[in-house]
């Protein structure tokens, strides 16, 4: 036997969708897959959305600041990933490249430096090719820009 879905009042959704931005920022492309899921309808959705902006529960910007700023510095992700991630999340390009200037270049640059170090001395192989490789798939699955890792494998796998 099927449970029958919980339907939920306008008011309600509002509240629960209030609580759920309140936790931790969210896009609106997650709010409105959760309104969604909750099966509301489409004018129910634009209504609470709306309202949650206005209540300024949900700001797309400071989303992509904050979601920066995180997979930054817990994950070590690089420029290239944090903006995929975000153009996933149909965040606007205006917003993904203030969101980009939350990181600052030298400590983007150190973190780059200490990441491909540290992978370099968990890289087992012996061929120097094969080495080269892993570190540079390692670092552009990361999202970091190509120059950069192309730069730091020619300084860190010299060729014999």
């Amino acid at each position: 036997m099927q449970q029958p879905y919980k339907s939920y009042s306008l008011t309600e959704a509002t509240k629960k969708m209030e609580r759920y931005c309140a936790y931790q920022d969210r896009c609106h492309k997650e709010v409105v897959t959760k309104l969604r899921e909750m099966r509301m309808i489409p004018e129910a959705i634009d209504h609470i959305v709306v309202h949650l902006i206005q209540e300024n529960y949900l700001n797309e910007e400071r989303f992509a600041k904050s979601f920066a700023r995180g997979k930054f510095n817990i994950k070590k992700w690089g420029k290239n990933r944090i903006t995929n991630e975000l153009k996933q999340r149909d965040i606007s390009s205006i917003n993904i490249k203030t969101a980009l200037k939350e990181i600052d270049p030298a400590e983007y640059l150190n973190t780059f430096n200490a990441l491909a170090e540290k992978r370099l001395t968990e890289i087992r192989e012996k061929d120097v090719q094969k080495r080269r490789k892993k570190l540079a798939d390692y670092l552009f699955y990361r999202g970091w820009e190509s120059h950069l890792v192309f730069e730091k494998i020619g300084e860190l796998i010299p060729f014999k």
